[in-house]
């Protein structure tokens, strides 16, 4: 909870259209770990509509379909050891051991898929 702002504030400009980059997202998706009022009023002040789930609510929000391609990929990485149980010290190792991950499963989408025509 406390690394949300701090994670929202390092998100990179996006390039590839006309005009200045855009630096925030219009939205963001979050589980009941990230819901507090300063959280919610500090997304507010940096024009973010916070889509996050309130405690002691139910999972009917809906928000469970957007965030479930992000849990399945992480459940895809973290069948590998090295990733699930992090052994490296250093930042740029277990990143190249990331690189790794998403290069096997994108190497495993492709050799399964099969064209339409």
């Amino acid at each position: 909870m406390t690394e949300l702002l701090p994670l929202v504030d390092a998100i990179p400009a996006i390039s590839g259209k006309r005009g200045r980059p855009q630096k925030r997202p219009d939205s963001l998706l979050g589980d009941a770990g990230y819901h507090s009022q300063r959280n919610r009023k500090e997304l507010k002040a940096r024009h973010i509509k916070p889509l996050i789930r309130e405690r002691g609510t139910g999972h009917g929000s809906g928000l469970g379909k957007k965030r479930w391609v992000v849990e399945r990929t992480l459940s895809w990485l973290h069948q590998n050891r090295r990733l699930r149980v992090r052994y490296e010290r250093r930042a740029d190792i277990h990143e190249a051991f990331l690189i790794l991950g998403c290069i096997m499963i994108c190497w495993s989408a492709l050799v399964s898929w099969t064209p339409l025509f």
